[in-house]
């Protein structure tokens, strides 16, 4: 006889056609649904990335047993659009739960966790908060809320109240960090006793396994990006945003170049918007590369690196922050150059000798943080990748949170 699954329902405003969607959301569903869990996926698309990827995405989620309820995602209208989206929400979840009477609610960020603590609290449905960081104040740090506007003034205080009930009142909750647990746990007017599990973003290893690239992959793909074999790749992957210091990564790159580097950035970014901001620091249009790849092949783009880097603007809300871009590039066994005070990334660049840090964006800080590659071990910083972002471990302490919250 086959044991009854349990029906989970997971909320995302992201979009799985998205990459974060790919790399951070359906390689825990996928393994999680082997263990007797049955998920209803509701996330937010984006009208072009669900055109090009949705077949890819469906037949993921086919394959593993999920049921995939894709909305659209609306890209113009502001607040209004947002607020119709969470009513959009809402009203599925109410039509979803009445069909399949879940047993819980995974909840991803600070949006979805409305429509969660809802259901917790009108029909019992256990409210696993998965907080991905403090996002409101992402909002205003990343200069998306000006609290000098007295509409994003009231939205933030009324997010922060939120915050609160979603600490307060979840079954459980995921922090990215163990420096934003800490910080969780030091506010005076969260509960004692909250469940709080620390889950980085976490890396799939049999994806990004550098014993699985050829080298004669690795060469094809420098040649057709017209890279020579004589130049050194420093590496940038993912996309850039209001969080990732382009100007200040092109400083870096300025200064320790001498004529034998070459910049190559894997991500989804306008080209011209790079190219511009290297044009203001006066670096040369043919010392720069820009493409883009899918998730599936993000493993070779990053085996043509020599070392990568990301400058991350350190601020509060980065106490919970977890760069995915980081268990890649460490479980590839690349050094990498960043920055400290985000998230726990200096902890474990630190621990696992990955690579240097800097704590100030200045020529001085640069010129002393140039990575050699002969004073890393490959070995010991795809270790780090094998002990902290293993996938493997992030769906065993999800299996742990999921176990004590159904029973």
């Amino acid at each position: 006889m086959t044991a009854k699954k349990h029906k989970i329902l997971y909320l995302s405003y992201d979009g799985m056609t998205d990459p974060l969607g790919q790399s951070q959301v359906l390689p825990y569903l996928r393994e999680l649904s082997k263990h007797g869990y049955e998920f209803h996926l509701v996330s937010f698309e984006k009208h072009d990335k669900f055109i090009e990827h949705k077949r890819h995405i469906q037949l993921i989620c086919d394959r593993a047993g999920i049921h995939w309820h894709p909305q659209d995602y609306a890209k113009e209208g502001g607040l209004r659009k947002t607020w119709r989206q969470i009513q959009r929400m809402r009203k599925v979840v109410n039509y979803l739960h009445h069909k399949h009477q879940f047993e819980m609610t995974h909840c991803r960020s600070y949006i979805s966790a409305m429509i969660g603590l809802e259901l917790k609290r009108k029909k019992g449905v256990k409210f696993l908060f998965d907080m991905r960081g403090f996002w409101a104040d992402e909002r205003v740090e990343g200069g998306l809320w000006n609290l000098k506007n007295p509409i994003y003034n009231e939205i933030y205080k009324y997010f922060k109240k939120k915050e609160l009930n979603y600490f307060n009142e979840a079954d459980y909750t995921i922090s990215l960090t163990e420096k934003g647990r800490e910080e969780i746990l030091s506010w005076k007017k969260i509960k004692k006793d909250m469940d709080i599990q620390v889950i980085p973003c976490c890396v799939d290893l049999e994806l990004f396994d550098p014993d699985k690239i050829e080298d004669a992959d690795i060469q094809i793909l420098k040649e057709q990006l017209n890279i020579p074999s004589s130049k050194k790749v420093v590496g940038y992957v993912g996309s850039i945003g209001t969080w990732y210091m382009l100007p200040e990564m092109l400083d870096y790159f300025k200064v320790v170049d001498e004529n034998d580097h070459i910049f190559l950035f894997v991500t989804g970014e306008d080209p011209e918007t790079i190219y511009a901001a290297a044009q203001e620091k006066e670096i040369a249009r043919n010392k720069i590369i820009i493409t883009s790849c899918l998730h599936s092949e993000v493993a070779l783009y990053i085996s043509v690196f020599d070392y990568s880097i990301f400058f991350i603007r350190p601020s509060f809300s980065k106490k919970a922050s977890s760069p995915t871009k980081q268990g890649e590039i460490m479980a590839m066994g690349k050094p990498l150059i960043c920055n400290t005070n985000v998230g726990d990334t200096d902890k474990i660049v630190e621990r696992y000798t990955a690579g240097k840090l800097i704590s100030s964006f200045d020529a001085k800080s640069y010129k002393s943080s140039r990575i050699d590659t002969a004073e890393f071990k490959k070995e010991i910083i795809m270790q780090g990748a094998t002990e902290y972002f293993s996938l493997n471990e992030g769906v065993q302490r999800y299996l742990n949170v999921y176990k004590n919250i159904n029973g």
